[in-house]
């Protein structure tokens, strides 16, 4: 599958490189809809399979006191029709408590569970790196989402011997061409996709997330401006809108094993 991208030094050839199905990891509900929900839009309009996984509730999310008692069961309704906007219906939760996720083995013995399981060519994910400009990208459990998801994608998720209990249960070993990070620091963006013609999409899916939006004006006019902020250390023309990633080859045709 070929999006409209342009790339800096990218490993990533999307002329080159089939994508067949994706496996996006986030920490929040809203998190991949701000981050990549444009990419997303792209490649479900092309054909390709997209999961989500959602390793905390959300619980911790939201602005009312008045809906404390709610707001997992509001935050799983909003990322489900989020989701349904950008052609996504499969969604996985962990169930991790929002605010107190950590890269444990649990943690990624999870992680590597669900991508033995999907097979992905691609696992979208978190950065695990803290983007200093704008922090606000770097809440632990975005942090934390990152670390679990790099630490199972390597070594854990291709060797047999790793979590012994999966392969024993019918989950072999995967090895995974592609990890793509996003909300990392920008001097380590090295994809970008041109997703002008999926902004509409994107912004319908963040729409969504109403108990996250105390100013929807404000929320919907710098999400435009970063995307078009993206769009120029992209190198593409006034007016365009893209989305950033941090591509890194997970297994690829130089690849041996251990190295």
């Amino acid at each position: 599958m070929s999006t409209n991208a342009t790339t800096a030094q990218s490993p990533f050839d999307p002329d080159k490189s089939r994508i067949g199905r994706v496996l996006c990891f986030a920490a929040h509900p809203d998190d991949i809809d701000f981050g990549a929900a444009g990419t997303v839009a792209a490649w479900t309009a092309a054909g390709v399979e997209v999961s989500y996984c959602i390793m905390t509730d959300g619980d911790a999310g939201g602005f009312d006191p008045e809906q404390r008692d709610e707001i997992v069961r509001l935050r799983s309704e909003e990322q489900r029709r989020a989701a349904a906007l950008v052609g996504v219906t499969d969604i996985h939760y962990l169930h991790e408590r929002d605010g107190y996720l950590e890269p444990t083995h649990e943690v990624i013995r999870q992680v590597v569970r669900l991508i033995r399981q999907l097979r992905p060519d691609v696992v979208l994910a978190m950065h695990p790196e803290r983007n200093w400009n704008r922090i606000q990208k770097s809440h632990p459990d975005h942090l934390a989402v990152g670390e679990a998801v790099t630490r199972a994608v390597y070594p854990a998720l291709e060797n047999p011997f790793a979590y012994p209990e999966l392969a024993a249960a019918g989950l072999e070993a995967y090895k995974l061409p592609w990890l793509w990070l996003f909300a990392g620091p920008e001097e380590r963006e090295n994809h970008f996709v041109d997703v002008t013609a999926q902004v509409d999409r994107k912004l319908a899916a963040i729409h969504i997330h109403v108990s996250q939006h105390p100013d929807v004006e404000a929320m919907e006019r710098t999400v435009r401006g970063l995307m078009g902020q993206t769009a120029e250390r992209a190198g593409l023309p006034a007016g365009r809108s893209a989305e950033a990633f941090h591509v890194v080859t997970v297994n690829g045709p130089g690849t041996i094993a251990g190295f």
